[in-house]
């Protein structure tokens, strides 16, 4: 029997499958309506901007980095172009068998594959990284008629940074070298990484580094429009790079080259500056290092050579490395008696050769003693004795408050990175240096060596140099800067560094007076004589001579039987003309003994360079490099008079 069919539900089911599906369409409409706007309003922007992004690509140039150049306009850091050959690793299936490839075709030394696999330690797969560097016109030509052998392989151009003086002046100048993750960091908290995007490299050390910002310029870019492969097809718009400005250094790069030929393979350091402006003329730190080796990532041999040298080459010791000042200690602490009415230039002392203080015997360099001393002769001859009484009269904290005056162990605030304060030792600076209480206690038997400007006295060169600036210039204190002037690459407009004045005369002028005049004695009849014989002109100076280790009481210091490393370091402080000072120093040869013996030697070569123009011949340069020279020559055969040779006179 047939079964008929019931129209009206079939009719409600159909309705009810068309509003169902109905209801389907419009959902689906609406998300797309809804999926619209969102695209076409909301997040226009964002997608536009990567729809841009992948019709366009940013091509950032990256500026020529700027010169740095002396104060007559020498160049000591420039840049040059080579071609590098370079590797994207995540472009390259068998990294190994391609370099292998790429050896067959040009030279690459176990030193290069070493940096480029230390590079890409410290990069993204996807950067192109150099694997040679500065290749010949013949090796690009070679690689070009195969470079369809090596895909990811490319040749590039590139600026490589020169430094024309090799090892000369290296601490002041410094170097650049590859960004590391800390450097990245610092870029990213100021701001500043857009600038250096396309960029490898930062300054590292010196100047390099301290004018960074003004060294390094403005990158720019070019905006260029690609096929879907990635292919250049037309420039859309650019903005050409601002290269870096140009740094003048107030140093004279002969005066340094000089002054550096002078210490030979000699360690120390010397400071020279204008007591004027605080214009650093020269900043040596022996020995010194090539800052061409790092400009393209310095090779392990290299560095580990470099970073492991007894002799630390890459210590900036001018900067950084502090030293007892010895007798040079001693014309401050006759000022700083001057000045708190601890002593009158005419009062005096009776020297036995030594001074007693408790059980202890503190000896002067001359047995027997210089007799009677007033305060002139105990600069001139040095008297070790004068200066124990007038530490132990004065005490630790009014010898810390007087000599913190002249800079000792404060900044100096030069425009370099990296100053170290040294230690100018009170009661305060004990408790604060020491942990257990029987150390923080400051004895009384201590302060007396500070005297002498031994005990815990350590202050670099360039304080050294500051303060006898001070005297130089009758007491007001100038900022030393190692940056005369910024040329603006753009404008051609120089901006030249003001003097500081970093506080007016801290000493009476009478005071002072009696200072410079005995420092002057010292050049004349005392113990920097036989060096300055027959100068054409009058200098001032002191020589020093600091103790490495302590001898002891009953015994006597012997440098023949000391090692190296351990004897005495000379130093020297000076300035000339002494009526019109427009060069004062501070030096010091580590081991090398008496201050005027090794030192005062170099710093009379080094007036007669900047006051007269002369260089030390041949066998000068030779006789002054092995510690055996005292005037030139022929200004002491021209000399009628003169100290006699005393070995007294050679602190």
């Amino acid at each position: 029997m047939t079964e008929l069919r019931n129209i009206e539900l079939d009719r409600a089911r159909f309705s009810r499958r068309a509003w169902v599906m109905g209801a389907v369409v419009l959902a689906a409409f609406a998300t797309l309506l809804v999926r619209l706007a969102v695209l076409q309003w909301l997040r226009y922007e964002q997608y536009a901007e990567q729809a841009e992004s992948n019709r366009t690509a940013i091509v950032p140039i990256v500026p020529n980095r700027g010169l740095i150049v002396d104060r007559n306009g020498v160049v000591l850091a420039n840049n040059y172009s080579a071609y590098t050959l370079e590797i994207t690793p995540s472009k390259v299936s068998d990294l190994d068998a391609t370099i292998e490839a790429l050896s067959t075709i040009v030279t690459i030394e176990p030193r290069d594959r070493r940096r480029f696999r230390k590079l890409m330690e410290e990069s993204k797969s996807f950067e192109s990284l150099p694997i040679r560097t500065k290749l010949s016109d013949a090796e690009v030509a070679r690689f070009a008629a195969q470079r369809w052998r090596f895909p990811g392989v490319e040749v590039k151009a590139r600026l490589f940074r020169n430094y024309p003086f090799g090892e000369t002046a290296s601490h002041v100048i410094g170097y650049i070298g590859r960004i590391n993750a800390a450097e990245k960091a610092q870029l990213e908290d100021r701001g500043d990484e857009a600038n250096y995007r396309g960029t490898d490299y930062i300054g590292k050390l010196g100047i390099e580094q301290s004018y960074e910002e003004q060294l390094h310029g403005i990158t720019g870019y070019e905006r260029i429009e690609t096929s879907a492969g990635g292919r250049a097809v037309r420039k859309l718009a650019s903005k050409p790079a601002t290269p870096g400005n140009t740094v003048v250094l107030s140093i004279d790069i002969e005066l340094q080259r000089l002054i550096e030929d002078l210490y030979g393979e000699r360690r120390g350091a010397l400071v020279a500056i204008d007591p004027r402006t605080g214009e650093v003329l020269a900043f040596v730190s022996k020995p010194t290092f090539d800052p061409n080796l790092f400009v393209d990532g310095i090779d392990a041999e290299s560095w580990q050579a470099l970073n492991e040298s007894i002799d630390r080459p890459l210590l900036n010791r001018a900067l950084r490395g502090t030293y007892p000042p010895g007798s040079t200690y001693k014309p401050f602490m006759a000022l700083a008696a001057l000045e708190t009415g601890k002593r009158t230039p005419q009062q005096s002392i009776v020297d036995p050769g030594y001074f007693m203080f408790g059980n202890h015997r503190f000896r002067d360099d001359k047995e027997g003693g210089h007799g009677i001393v007033d305060m002139y002769k105990s600069i001139v001859q040095s008297c070790d004795t004068y200066y124990y009484i007038l530490a132990n009269d004065m005490g630790v904290d009014l010898i810390h408050d007087e000599m913190e005056k002249f800079g000792f162990g404060t900044l100096t605030g030069i425009d370099l990175q990296g100053e170290v304060r040294g230690v100018l030792p009170s009661t305060a600076w004990k408790r604060a240096a020491y942990k257990r209480p029987e150390q923080q206690r400051w004895y009384a038997g201590e302060t007396i060596s500070l005297g002498i400007g031994q005990g815990y006295n350590n202050f670099t060169m360039l304080q050294l140099a500051q303060a006898t600036s001070m005297i130089a210039n009758d007491g007001v204190k100038m900022k030393p800067h190692l940056v005369k002037a910024i040329t603006d690459i753009v404008t051609r407009e120089s901006r030249e560094t003001l003097p500081e004045i970093k506080a007016e005369a801290v000493a009476r002028h009478e005071n002072i007076a009696v200072i410079q005049k005995a420092l002057v004695g010292v050049n004349i009849e005392g113990t920097g004589a036989n060096a300055f014989r027959g100068a054409p002109y009058v200098a001032a100076g002191k020589t020093g001579t600091a103790q490495v280790f302590t001898v002891k009481q009953n015994e006597k210091y012997s440098a023949a039987r000391t090692a190296e490393r351990l004897r005495d370091h000379a130093l020297y402080m000076a300035y000339a003309p002494a009526d019109k000072p427009t060069i004062a120093l501070a030096m010091v040869v580590e081991n090398a003994g008496f201050g005027g013996a090794a030192a005062a030697p170099i710093a009379r070569r080094v007036f007669d360079y900047w006051l007269l123009g002369k260089k030390p011949s041949p066998e000068d340069l030779a006789a002054v490099r092995k510690g055996v020279a005292a005037a030139p020559a022929a200004a002491a055969a021209s000399s009628a008079t003169g100290a006699a040779e005393d070995p007294a006179l050679a602190d």
